[in-house]
């Protein structure tokens, strides 16, 4: 292991964190280089984007970048929480059996543009499909690469950051007031940033099992509505003299947080988590599979008015036999992502709803002796699809064998900074934490626009 070339920017936080190298600083410079020249070029055709953040420590100091991305109102974000191999899924090496081991491929609907055997549904659906082949990170620590994943910061003792769903909520607001903003699935929150420094009530709200969907929403037999009415009053009563002695933005939004979920408790909403309101024919084409069913809920919670709902899917540490642990994760996915696209376009929600596949670093393109690959933060891949997003695109390319990246590396924050721009919120944009430090969200990465629509 040796250590990684900085990666500085005038935006950027500098982070210098082990790794694994893998092209030289000059090459790794020069990718950078082309990069942004093309990129500075779409940027004159963009329109300005800006919004004003609603938590009471931030402030913009800085007029909107140009976008040319069209905007996506919702956004449905997988997690693969593991690290995902992108030789198994989305950067094939066929010509190379030494790194593609028993996993095979299947054409897609662009020529000469190959996915791992069991992206099969994903394949026919390409057209509709920007896939990043140059992401890299700087760790391979999974606690530590989650985190940067879902907040574009590393972790600080003094501080913990939004995750990207906390973010765009906070800026995009509500869209249906009687349900939560963010959800969470296949997730109790575990290890999670959730809101970070902004409003408590951006926590994203966890579904652990999407077949139960919120639990606990029924009053007892043995308590009336009556009563229940009662009981909310004069709990009121008692903690009006602590909320006038402790008055502040915090206490009133943990109150709020209360009161939305009583609401929530005896609305018609509450039935956009019941899954059992799905044909049974529909939940057969999501599948059984946690992210089939997750899906499903994404689905239905993103018909209803969700803002951003996260899809858990973990699984992919494939230390050991890969080409079997393939077979059964790969074609789950493949089933319920296809599916959910598939549907979201035929409602004509896919114009409006960014869907984003993601992992917190790749796997090795070596197959090790236990015929499995081991963390690699070098060189992985990524999804994006429907509203913001060119169909069809492929950014980027790993080297021959896949370990680093040989045109346009993507960081992180270049990443999250992208979703930020496809859902026309201003990357440039200054928010201050409680302590005065400055954040942007994305991480002050640059937009992919060649994948923006």
């Amino acid at each position: 292991m040796i250590n990684e070339p900085k990666r500085t920017s005038n935006n950027s936080l500098i982070v210098h964190m082990t790794g694994v190298h893998t092209m030289s600083h000059d090459r790794y410079a020069k990718c950078v280089e082309d990069r942004h020249s093309r990129r500075a070029i779409l940027s004159g055709i963009a329109s300005t984007l800006g919004v004003s953040l609603m938590s009471p420590w931030s402030h913009v100091l800085e007029a909107a970048p140009a976008s040319k991305a069209t905007k996506a109102k919702k956004v449905i974000y997988f997690y693969m929480g593991g690290a995902m191999s992108h030789i198994d899924t989305f950067d094939p090496k066929p010509d190379r059996p030494d790194i593609q081991g028993d996993v095979g491929v299947v054409k897609t609907k662009t020529p000469g543009i190959v996915f791992g055997e069991h992206m099969t549904n994903l394949a026919e659906l390409q057209d509709k499909l920007a896939i990043v082949r140059s992401m890299t990170t700087e760790t391979a620590d999974h606690s530590k690469a989650r985190y940067w994943l879902q907040t574009s910061y590393p972790v600080l003792n003094s501080i913990r950051h939004p995750s990207m769903g906390a973010w765009i909520s906070n800026e995009m607001g509500k869209i249906n007031k009687s349900l939560p903003p963010y959800v969470l699935v296949n997730s109790g929150g575990n290890g999670h940033p959730g809101a970070g420094f902004l409003d408590p009530s951006l926590t994203p709200v966890p579904v652990a099992d999407p077949e139960k969907g919120i639990e606990n929403t029924e009053l007892p037999s043995y308590l009336t509505e009556a009563v229940f009415k009662r009981r909310l009053t004069l709990a009121d009563r008692i903690d009006s003299n602590f909320r006038k002695r402790y008055a502040g933005y915090q206490l009133e939004s943990y109150n709020q947080m209360y009161k939305d979920a009583v609401t929530l408790m005896g609305g018609a909403d509450l039935e956009a988590f019941d899954l059992t309101k799905e044909p049974e024919d529909v939940q057969e084409r999501y599948g059984s599979s946690q992210v089939g069913l997750g899906a499903l809920l994404a689905r239905r919670l993103v018909e209803h008015d969700v803002r951003f709902v996260q899809v858990d899917y973990g699984g992919w540490d494939m230390h050991n036999d890969v080409a079997t642990n393939m077979s059964t994760k790969g074609p789950a996915l493949d089933k319920a992502l296809g599916a959910l696209i598939r549907d979201l376009e035929s409602s004509g929600l896919l114009d409006e709803t960014l869907i984003v596949l993601a992992s917190e670093f790749g796997r090795s393109p070596g197959i090790n002796q236990n015929a499995g690959r081991d963390h690699h933060p070098a060189a992985f891949s990524y999804l994006l699809a429907g509203a913001g997003v060119q169909g069809g695109a492929v950014y980027g390319k790993s080297d021959e064998k896949g370990h680093g990246i040989d045109e346009d590396p993507v960081g992180i924050t270049d990443f999250n900074s992208t979703i930020t721009v496809a859902c026309g919120l201003d990357p440039n944009k200054e928010h201050f934490a409680p302590n005065g430090r400055p954040f942007k969200i994305g991480g002050g990465g640059d937009p992919i626009y060649d994948v923006l629509s």
